[in-house]
């Protein structure tokens, strides 16, 4: 389905001073019609849909190489919908809003007081923001787990690890997204790991810097959070080979490839327009917070920013609404959230 392009040098990144002169995604029109949803899969042949995810994948890869510099608000942003998919799967009622203030509003490093629901937020943004090449070892995954609620002893982490390693050695990119929602099924964790695991999986095979989160805001994947010990097609490498299985995990990826190449273009219109208006702000600590709102998700007005006071950096804020910059996300005169 997809090849095995090299890792892109650093140096080909787009010059951190600099804005983009790369074109915005274009999806083809073409490719918007052949992406199946659940209905449409019945009769096709894994090969077709396998096709048209690798078309999906391959925009979305030129995309994640451009290294932009919004690309950090625009993978974060991508955790989020994330966390609050697997959320409501899970059976919770936390939107993406109240998932926002649960880790923006909670002092930092104050870990539990986010609630369960939090932690799933915090799980996602670590697959978007820890380097690709880190993420599926021992330590990583102990973090994870504890983020989703799981508590895995070391000889199931190891155990673990070692199935990830031999999934992520397979010629079969296939196989091996399969194998990940397989896997952690089979060492009795949910598709919610599962579907972590497979984009921190997709990642590597692809030379990327960091994960994008795709797999997570996908209901099709299932809706239990801790389903049942299953028996997977391959009980010594988790690799499952069910063709039906398999189109509905493309299919997925197919859509969530789209919904991310389409948010990555409405991103990059507002961070156009707000390194637009960047220089003509006189704020001390602007350029600081001008980097912050282009690498997270979003900014709270109480943020600690060296050189920036309280009262200056809610001037900024609103003289940044007022020229269009960013957009206020909670809606509340008080504790307010800011972003692109």
């Amino acid at each position: 389905m997809i090849l095995r392009p090299k890792p892109s040098p650093r140096h080909h990144a787009t010059l951190a001073g600099a804005p983009s002169t790369a074109p915005m995604a274009t999806v083809p029109a073409w490719l918007r019609r052949a992406i199946p949803d659940a209905q449409r899969l019945a009769g096709k042949d894994v090969e077709d849909v396998a096709l048209v995810a690798g078309a999906a994948i391959g925009t979305l890869d030129a995309i994640v190489r451009r290294q932009e510099r919004w690309a950090g608000a625009w993978r974060q942003r991508l955790a989020l919908s994330a966390a609050a998919a697997t959320a409501k799967q899970a059976g919770r009622v936390e939107d993406e809003g109240a998932l926002r203030d649960a880790v923006l509003l909670t002092r930092p490093g104050d870990f539990l007081s986010v609630g369960p629901a939090g932690l799933l937020l915090l799980g996602w943004r670590r697959l978007a923001a820890r380097p690709a090449e880190n993420l599926l070892k021992e330590k990583s995954l102990v973090a994870v787990l504890e983020e989703f609620g799981y508590a895995g002893d070391d000889e199931v982490v190891s155990n673990l690890t070692d199935d990830l390693r031999q999934l992520a050695a397979s010629d079969a990119t296939v196989g091996m997204m399969t194998g990940a929602i397989a896997t952690a099924e089979r060492h009795g964790f949910g598709r919610t790991l599962g579907a972590w695991l497979a984009d921190a999986l997709l990642a590597q095979r692809l030379g990327w810097v960091h994960a994008v989160p795709l797999l997570g805001a996908e209901a099709a994947l299932g809706t239990s959070a801790r389903p049942r010990r299953s028996a997977a097609s391959s009980v010594a490498t988790g690799i499952d080979t069910d063709p039906e299985r398999a189109k509905s995990l493309l299919a997925a990826q197919a859509r969530a490839a789209l919904r991310a190449i389409d948010l990555s273009a409405e991103l990059e219109r507002r961070a156009a327009k707000l390194l637009a208006v960047a220089p003509k702000l006189r704020a001390k600590a602007a350029d600081a917070v001008v980097e912050k709102l282009l690498s997270d998700d979003a900014i709270v007005a109480s943020e600690k920013i060296a050189g920036m006071s309280d009262r200056g950096l809610r001037r900024l804020f609103d003289r940044l609404v007022e020229l269009g910059a960013v957009r206020e996300l909670s809606g509340r005169p008080t504790f307010r959230i800011y972003g692109l």
